[in-house]
C-alpha cells in the first residue's frame, strides 16, 4: 500500500512537469520511463541492487549511471531517477511508470482493455470489435486480444475495471445455478 502511494506521488509529480512542457514532452517522459522499467523487469539482478538496502547510494547511483547512459534517456528523466536515488525510491520506478502510464492514457482520452475469445479473431473482425466499442465510449481504446478455449464460445472484454463476460462458459455457468435453485 506504501509503494502505490509513493508511486503515485512521484508519477504525479513528474506527470505535472511534463504537462507545463506541452504533450511531446509528457509522451517522451512515458516512454523513458517505460524504458527503465522494462530494463528493470528483464533484469532482477539490477533491481535488487536499487531495492537493495546493503547497497549504499554511491553504488546505486552508478549502476543507474550506466544504465541510463545506454538508455539514453531526457535530462528530466535523468534528474528525476537521481532524485529517486537521493530518497531511496529507485525501486518505485516500475510502480511509478505504470502509474505514469495511466495518467497519460487519462490525459489523452485513452482506455486500455482485453478482449479474450475462445478462437483467435482475424485482424478485420478486431478493428471492428474495436471500432463498435470506441463508438459506444466515446474514447480512444487500445485493446489486446487473447485466446482461451475454457470460455467455449462467446468473449470477455475488460475495459479499465470493467468486465462484461458475454461468454459461453458463463451462461452455462448461470443455467446450471438456476437449475440447482429450481428456476
Amino acid at each position: 500500500m506504501t509503494g502505490n502511494i509513493v508511486a503515485r506521488r512521484y508519477a504525479k509529480a513528474l506527470f505535472a512537469l511534463g504537462a507545463k512542457k506541452g504533450e511531446a514532452e509528457l509522451v517522451a517522459y512515458g516512454q523513458d520511463l517505460a524504458q527503465l522499467a522494462e530494463v528493470l523487469k528483464a533484469s532482477p539482478q539490477l533491481y535488487g541492487v536499487f531495492a537493495n538496502p546493503i547497497f549504499g547510494l554511491k553504488d546505486k547511483k552508478a549502476v543507474l549511471e550506466k544504465v541510463l547512459d545506454k538508455l539514453s534517456v531526457s535530462q528530466v528523466v535523468r534528474n528525476f531517477s537521481m532524485l529517486l536515488a537521493d530518497k531511496n525510491r529507485l525501486a518505485y520506478l516500475p510502480d511509478i511508470g505504470s502509474v505514469y502510464a495511466m495518467l497519460l492514457d487519462e490525459a489523452q482520452g485513452i482506455m486500455r482493455g482485453k478482449v479474450l475469445t475462445a478462437v483467435a479473431l482475424p485482424e478485420k473482425r478486431q478493428g471492428e470489435i474495436k471500432q463498435k466499442l470506441e463508438k459506444q465510449t466515446g474514447r480512444k481504446l487500445v485493446l489486446g486480444y487473447d485466446v482461451d478455449p475454457g470460455i467455449i464460445g462467446g468473449l470477455v472484454l475488460q475495459i479499465g475495471d470493467k468486465v462484461l463476460d458475454a461468454s459461453l462458459k458463463a451462461q452455462l455457468s448461470k443455467m446450471k445455478e438456476q437449475i440447482k435453485r429450481g428456476e
